[in-house]
């Protein structure tokens, strides 16, 4: 994959606090992790609860339920965010 590819993050809501809302501070670690290596991140909500999916050139290549992400990291030691970089980096 390029260097500098367009990655869509679609991500859903999730329940905290008794409150379902779509929120971003689990994805801070993704989008610092996929900037940091020199893509394009846009966000995207969707309805489908709990899911975080990347879609690269029209194709869906990872997903994973939102809540299992680290919560405000930067995506270093989250074994997802690694993992969902290696899915971009093998893309095409």
């Amino acid at each position: 994959m390029p260097v500098n590819a367009r990655v869509l993050i679609h991500y859903g809501p999730y329940e905290a606090c008794g409150i379902v809302d779509h929120r971003q501070p689990r994805l801070e670690g993704l989008k610092c992790m996929l900037t940091g290596d020199g893509h394009t991140v846009e966000t995207v909500e969707i309805q489908d609860w709990n899911k975080v999916e990347l879609w690269v050139n029209g194709e869906k290549i990872f997903t994973c339920d939102i809540r299992n992400l680290d919560y405000g990291s930067d995506g270093e030691l989250d074994p997802l965010c690694k993992e969902a970089l290696q899915s971009v980096r093998k893309a095409f």
